[in-house]
């Protein structure tokens, strides 16, 4: 099978053989692919500097199963320039998306916020809100999305100014019911709710909260930029 152009990022590669690379990208239609670029090493190929992260290309691969072979790439416009401080955090989205996605699982909306999120890196004025933003997305687009409107047995609405546990497996509960969970306002719940984030408290309550629930998908895997993080914390 021979799949033609389509819209697509580098998310990791790694060297192959002598002169290849092994790719792990995200595609608008195929979702993560697994790709052997062969050749794109050599001294004389044109391709190894275009087969980057946060380069929009269009792809087109052979083969079946997980594993394919690149056969075509053009870049589709302009490297999406993130300033050296934003690096990390677009490094550390796409070892989320190789960590946790299956390959071969389209994912067309998740794959426009991953552009999105691209873009508000290289522009806004704080890396954390579109982070947040982002990994809130991909839960959902996991099966794992958070409660956030309401109290998980009571089904009340939740309240800007009470105070809530997160337990992963049930929601949000009154501080009263539980002593687990992740601690959090009704406030920062409704800010990841609708995305926006105008109070730092905020943010690093919501950020508490979506590192936990990825954390639990992860199943004990620590993430190599979560350790780089750890040196240099800006996300």
């Amino acid at each position: 099978m021979q799949v033609l152009l389509q819209s697509a990022f580098i998310l990791h590669r790694r060297p192959y053989r002598n002169t290849s690379m092994l790719l792990e990208a995200f595609s608008s239609e195929y979702g993560r692919l697994g790709l052997i670029a062969r050749g794109v090493a050599a001294p004389k190929s044109r391709l190894k500097a275009q087969l980057q992260p946060f380069i929009p290309l269009l792809l087109s691969w052979a083969g079946t199963g997980e594993l394919a072979t690149l056969i075509a790439t053009e870049e589709m416009g302009l490297p999406i320039a993130l300033l050296p401080n934003r690096v990390l955090a677009g490094l550390y989205v796409n070892e989320l998306v190789v960590r946790l996605l299956p390959r071969l699982d389209p994912l067309p909306g998740l794959f426009v916020a991953y552009q999105t999120l691209l873009t508000e890196l290289a522009t806004a004025s704080s890396e954390e809100p579109p982070l947040r933003r982002f990994e809130k997305r991909l839960l959902e687009e996991l099966g794992y999305g958070l409660i956030l409107d309401c109290e998980a047995v009571s089904g009340m609405p939740i309240v800007a100014e009470e105070q809530y546990r997160y337990v992963l497996d049930r929601g949000p509960l009154a501080i009263h019911r539980t002593e687990m969970g992740v601690l959090i306002s009704g406030q920062g719940l409704l800010a990841l709710r609708d995305g926006i984030f105008a109070d730092s408290n905020v943010l690093s309550e919501v950020k508490r909260l979506t590192r936990a629930a990825l954390a639990a998908q992860l199943h004990g895997r620590v993430l190599k930029t979560r350790e780089l993080y750890r040196i240099k914390p800006t996300g």
